[in-house]
């Protein structure tokens, strides 16, 4: 999956884990309660926490995501991240 220069996934919670493999770009993601992090190609990332993530404002990133589907369900979708936290800034 690529994304594209701004654009990124809602908050979602995999109910199984989740693992991202970046295959190219730079992006970012983020865990609920914890900073911004940068991600890059080659770099394995997983989660079991509400998160999300994406391409930073610039660059576009492609990753492959893994994930186990628990009753048929891979993800559970969340609301939208505000701009504001997409961009790092705090409250």
């Amino acid at each position: 999956m690529t994304f594209e220069p701004g654009a990124r996934t809602n908050w979602h919670t995999p109910p199984l884990g989740q693992t991202l493999i970046v295959t190219a770009g730079c992006g970012w993601t983020q865990c609920e309660g914890e900073e911004r992090v940068e991600i890059r190609a080659g770099d394995v990332i997983w989660s079991n926490h509400k998160h999300w993530h994406g391409a930073t404002t610039t660059t576009a990133m492609t990753h492959i995501a893994v994930q186990e589907a628990l009753d048929g369900k891979p993800v559970e979708w969340l609301e939208p991240v505000p701009d504001k936290q997409y961009l790092g800034e705090k409250s």
